[in-house]
């Protein structure tokens, strides 16, 4: 069991996330999705971090242009002066992460970052808005995460990477699991965030929520926009939720006298 407290995970009562702003209610990673998240009362939001070849760093998904801007093209491998250019939907453009961290001192902002060319300026962002304890790094990617924690020369949240979340799935699953429960209590790792299921198996079980719990660990689900499939998660015990559908979850905590804006533990 580890005793580490992060200011990001103290909250009344379930965390709300908007993924990415809350992705069926708007264009996704907009400063208008979030406005309107933020709007509805939520304090955490949701995206992603992704890096120009000029190291400007956005607020966005994709490692293309090309699915949601009216451009195309590698970001990764374009200057900001071309990004720039490009539209979310036609109509949007995309957002610098640090104008996000900067617009909403109160809110905390779940990354995941996507690139390694993302974690110098991102760091760069945290320390210039010295918002170490409004974050929470994430990434499918356990390398990547590691040197993204690494770089920001203090402690900060961070959830499990893909290693940590298949460790934890098989303390779940065993009867006799107390090399690998020790392993994960000594990382310290605070939260797992992970699917409803994957690739056919189901990954969020109540045993999974038990594990955590006994290890102090919060976990959070991602992407939920079905209210039943919120109502279900939140009676195994969940700590929070992802959703692109940031009404419904929004409603489904009301009805549960679960909906607590503005009421994050001092």
């Amino acid at each position: 069991m580890f005793s580490r407290r992060f200011s990001f995970l103290d909250h009344a009562g379930p965390l709300a996330f908007a993924h990415r702003g809350g992705a069926m209610e708007g264009a996704e990673n907009t400063t208008a999705a979030f406005e309107r998240a933020v709007d509805l009362g939520y304090e955490y939001l949701e995206t992603d971090a992704h890096a120009t070849s000029d190291g400007v760093l956005l607020a966005f998904h994709d490692h293309t242009l090309d699915r949601v801007t009216d451009r195309r093209g590698r970001v990764a491998e374009l200057p900001y002066s071309v990004v720039r250019q490009a539209r979310i939907g036609g109509v949007h453009e995309i957002p610098l992460l640090e104008d996000l961290l900067g617009s909403w001192p109160s809110v905390r902002f779940n990354i995941d970052v996507k690139e390694a060319g993302t974690i110098g300026p991102l760091a760069s962002a945290i320390k210039r808005t010295n918002a170490y304890d409004r974050i929470c790094l994430t990434s499918f990617s356990d390398e990547r995460l590691l040197r993204a924690r690494a770089a920001m020369g203090r402690e900060v949240c961070s959830a499990l990477g893909p290693r940590g979340v298949a460790a934890l799935r098989t303390a779940a699953a065993t009867s006799s699991y107390g090399r690998l429960f020790a392993r994960l209590a000594r990382a310290g790792i605070p939260c797992a965030q992970v699917p409803v299921g994957f690739r056919g198996l189901r990954v969020t079980t109540r045993a999974l929520v038990r594990t955590a719990h006994a290890l102090g660990m919060q976990v959070h689900v991602w992407t939920v926009n079905d209210p039943a499939r919120m109502n279900q998660l939140l009676d195994l015990g969940v700590d929070g939720i992802m959703t692109d559908n940031i009404s419904g979850l929004r409603d489904v905590l009301d009805r549960r006298g679960l909906w607590n804006p503005g009421q994050m533990a001092a």
